[in-house]
C-alpha cells in the first residue's frame, strides 16, 4: 500500500495507527467513549461474561425501590393556589348516646283483676278527691282502673292504670284515712221504701226501682247493697220466692261463668256475687240473676241466709 500524505507532509497511514493506539489505550484504563470532546455517543463493547444491560431511555423515570423497608414519599402533589383551594372541614367530635336508665319501675301492689281490703281503701281515697264516682267495691276492675289513670294524669305520674308504689304514696299524702262508712257504705241509692211484703220474717226485699238488696228481719233492715238484674232478653222474675239451694262456689253449667255465693229462690235465678258488676258497675246486665258486686257482703249474706227464706222481687 502505498502511503498518502496530508498538507503537513506526514504519511496518512502513520495518523491512523496513532488514532488506533489511543483508543486501545483508553479502552484498557476503563474510560467510556463519547466523554472525550468530539467522541460519538457509542457503547462500549459487552464482555463474554456479562450480561448487556438496557440503553435506559430519556423518557422514562427510573422507578422507586419496591423493598419492605423503602418508605413511600410524603410529599404532597402539587394543590391549586392557596386562594381557591377549599378548607378542610373541621372534624366533628360524636356525643356519645345517653346511658338508658338503669332503674327498676316502681313495684305494682294494686292492679286490674285484684281483689283486697286495700282495694275497698284505695277506691274510698281516690272517691274523696272525686277520682271514684261509686262506693267501694274491693274489685279493681276497669272502672277502678280508669279512676288511677285520671289520678296518674293529673299529678303528672306514668299513666298506667296500675297503682305503683309512687301512685299508692302519693294518694296517700293527699286524702285521709277512710270512715267505716266511706269504706262500707249501705248503697250507692237511698234503699227504697220496703214492700210489705217484707215487713214480717226473713226476707230478701229486692227493689227494681231503687236497684237495692235489703236483708230484713221482722221489718229492720240488717244490711243493704246494691243489685243489677237481667236484661229485657232474660229478665228477673218478680214475685215472692224463697230460697232453695245454697251454693258458696257455683259455677253456671249454662252460660260456664262463676256464681260465688248463690242463693237461689227462681229455677235457675238466684242471688249471688258479680265480679263483672263489681268491674263494670251498670253498665252490664245479668242473664237474670240478681247481681251483687259487693263481695264482702254477698259472703256475710250467704252465711246468714237459711234456706226456706222469703225473697220479695218488686218495683
Amino acid at each position: 500500500m502505498v502511503a498518502e500524505r496530508c498538507a503537513g507532509g506526514r504519511p496518512r497511514g502513520r495518523r491512523v495507527a496513532a488514532a488506533s493506539l489511543v483508543v486501545l489505550a483508553a479502552l484498557a484504563t476503563g474510560c467510556e467513549p463519547g466523554t472525550a470532546e468530539g467522541a460519538q455517543d457509542v457503547p462500549p463493547p459487552v464482555r463474554a461474561t456479562q450480561a448487556a444491560a438496557p440503553t435506559p431511555s430519556p423518557f422514562l423515570t427510573a422507578p422507586a425501590p419496591t423493598t419492605e423497608d423503602a418508605k413511600p414519599s410524603t410529599a404532597p402533589p402539587p394543590s391549586p393556589s392557596a386562594s381557591t383551594a377549599a378548607p378542610a372541614p373541621a372534624p366533628t367530635t360524636a356525643r356519645p348516646a345517653p346511658e338508658p336508665s338503669t332503674a327498676p319501675p316502681p313495684r305494682v301492689l294494686m292492679r286490674t283483676g285484684s281483689e283486697s281490703e286495700r282495694v275497698r281503701e284505695l277506691q274510698a281515697r281516690l272517691r274523696q278527691i272525686g277520682h271514684f264516682g261509686r262506693n267501694p267495691t274491693g274489685y279493681y276492675g276497669s272502672v277502678t282502673a280508669d279512676a288511677v289513670r285520671s289520678f296518674q294524669a293529673k299529678r303528672r305520674l306514668p299513666v298506667t292504670g296500675s297503682t305503683d308504689a309512687v301512685t299508692w304514696q302519693r294518694l296517700l299524702a293527699m286524702t285521709r284515712v277512710p270512715t267505716a262508712a266511706e269504706l262500707d257504705p249501705p248503697t250507692e241509692r237511698p234503699v227504697a221504701a220496703p214492700d210489705e211484703r217484707c215487713l214480717k220474717g226473713r226476707v230478701l226485699c229486692i227493689s227494681k226501682k231503687s236497684r237495692t238488696l235489703a236483708w230484713m228481719n221482722d221489718g229492720k233492715v240488717v244490711s243493704a247493697m246494691d243489685v243489677r238484674f237481667g236484661s229485657e232478653y232474660t229478665p228477673t222474675r218478680e214475685g215472692v220466692f224463697e230460697v232453695f239451694w245454697k251454693s258458696r262456689d257455683h259455677v253456671s253449667t249454662l252460660y260456664d261463668t262463676p256464681m260465688p255465693y248463690a242463693l237461689f229462690f227462681s229455677g235457675g235465678q238466684a242471688v249471688h256475687y258479680s265480679a263483672d258488676f263489681a268491674a263494670n258497675g251498670y253498665g252490664g246486665a245479668s242473664h237474670g240473676c240478681v247481681n251483687v258486686r259487693d263481695k264482702k257482703k254477698v259472703a256475710a249474706l250467704f252465711d246468714q241466709v237459711k234456706t226456706g227464706d222469703k225473697v220479695v222481687v218488686s218495683w
